[in-house]
């Protein structure tokens, strides 16, 4: 199986050995061609966003205006905060060119003369790999105005990089955004949306790294190629980054619709001491979680996961066998998303923190049976309530999670104890909101 994103060459990183492999051909090729004739392409290919959405990348591209006054800028979403996703990384480090070429042709078909690769502040290595790759791009003629010489052709582009500050909320695209204008990360209420009013009020068109590596090889091969590999509603290679109880964790690039038992069986070296799988989470942590005894048959594309019951998310798997403690897991996750909320909708920033509460009191031998209600409660009045998608993100491990595992959860809680009501603050007092 050829690897489209991270292929089996050495020093890929180093731009001689990257031209010396095709590198750089397809944004000439593109160049070539109309900035209409691209965006075809790329919508032909059924190349969808490698971010967690699974949108079309063609036909957002689409949607920016064709004729405008103002800049238009293209933004390369590399935050990468996600627990349990660490596969753009992979790119900064084997492949920093690729995602270039990428970056240029997606501009030329978008418009766009400027491009930020924003990038989670913790990756201090893989930022300086990045800018080391850009540098070295700029030097040879390939980004910058020296494109016009190199190339021929009207068409420019700079890119630049910019440095978050850790904060997971920066990975939602509006909220990227605004960080990168200097503003504090809080996402925006949409519509307007990025194509229409984005960075600085112009129009801007947001993708994931993983996205945009696959760009040139689409443009270089042709959409015919790329569209029959894999499932054909979600085609093309995926990067899944393998982690938890597993022999061999990592990031293996496979075909959509490559098994999920494969996956951790075939590639990942099955599970240490050959114990059963108690849960799967298939796409990082905010995705549904899977029940290990339900696990065959189902596939890793966005369409399979989604009839299971999950999302394709990142396609950060976490395996976790029979001996794990899901009070702890879910504690950690409700956790995270407690400290991550950026605070600005009510549900969230006091949902997020009342749900890690509820779990803690669990986690320390206190909880009730009424306890696991009142957290699928709580999830449920979070989901769907919030301006950005970490709402959901913080609600699906806790419902979904408490409803799968119901049996699980029940041996670890103590039943609901019925007092007689004496009063309406008694009764409050002894269901909905539990004394601590």
């Amino acid at each position: 199986m050829e690897k489209i994103v991270l292929p089996d060459i050495e020093n890929l990183h180093q731009i001689d050995v990257y031209i010396a492999n095709g590198g750089y051909k397809a944004i000439k090729k593109a160049l070539s061609q109309s900035s209409d004739d691209i965006i075809d392409q790329v919508k032909k290919s059924g190349l969808r966003g490698r971010g967690g959405a699974a949108f079309s990348a063609g036909l957002k591209w689409s949607f920016m205006p064709k004729t405008t006054d103002k800049p238009k800028y293209l933004c390369v979403n590399g935050d990468e905060s996600e627990p349990g996703s660490f596969k753009d990384r992979q790119i900064f480090e084997y492949n920093p060119h690729q995602l270039i070429e990428g970056t240029l042709i997606t501009c030329y078909a978008i418009g766009a003369k400027t491009a930020y690769v924003y990038i989670r502040g913790e990756y201090h290595k893989w930022i300086k790999l990045l800018q080391k790759a850009i540098d070295d791009a700029y030097e040879k003629g390939f980004v910058g105005e020296k494109m016009k010489e190199t190339f021929g052709t009207d068409f420019y582009c700079d890119i630049y990089i910019h440095k978050g500050a850790g904060a997971y909320i920066c990975g939602e695209e509006s909220a990227l955004m605004n960080s990168i204008e200097g503003k504090r990360g809080y996402p925006r209420v949409k519509p307007p949306f990025p194509a229409q009013n984005g960075l600085w009020g112009c129009p801007t068109t947001i993708n994931n790294v993983e996205t945009i590596t696959n760009v040139p090889k689409i443009i270089e091969k042709g959409w015919e190629w790329f569209a029959n590999i894999g499932e054909p509603k979600h085609p093309g290679t995926l990067l899944f980054g393998v982690s938890g109880h597993v022999n061999k964790p990592g990031v293996y690039e496979l075909p959509t619709g490559t098994l999920l038992t494969d996956i951790i069986y075939k590639y990942a070296g099955g599970v240490p001491g050959n114990k059963k799988i108690l849960c799967v989470i298939p796409g990082g942590s905010s995705m549904p979680p899977l029940r290990g005894d339900q696990l065959e048959g189902i596939k890793m594309d966005a369409e399979s996961l989604r009839a299971a019951g999950s999302a394709i998310g990142t396609g950060g798997i976490m395996v976790m066998d029979e001996d794990t403690d899901l009070v702890k897991v879910l504690a950690r996750i409700a956790h995270f998303y407690h400290h991550e909320s950026c605070g600005q909708c009510t549900p969230c920033r006091e949902g997020t923190g009342w749900m890690e509460k509820v779990l803690k009191r669990i986690l320390a031998g206190n909880g009730t049976s009424a306890d696991l209600d009142l957290l699928i409660s709580i999830a449920s009045n979070i989901e769907g309530n919030t301006v950005c998608a970490l709402g959901e993100a913080a609600a699906w491990p806790v419902r979904h999670m408490i409803t799968r595992f119901r049996d699980y959860f029940e041996k670890r809680v103590k039943k609901e104890i019925k007092l007689p009501v004496k009063n309406t603050v008694h009764s409050m007092r002894h269901t909905a909101f539990p004394i601590e």
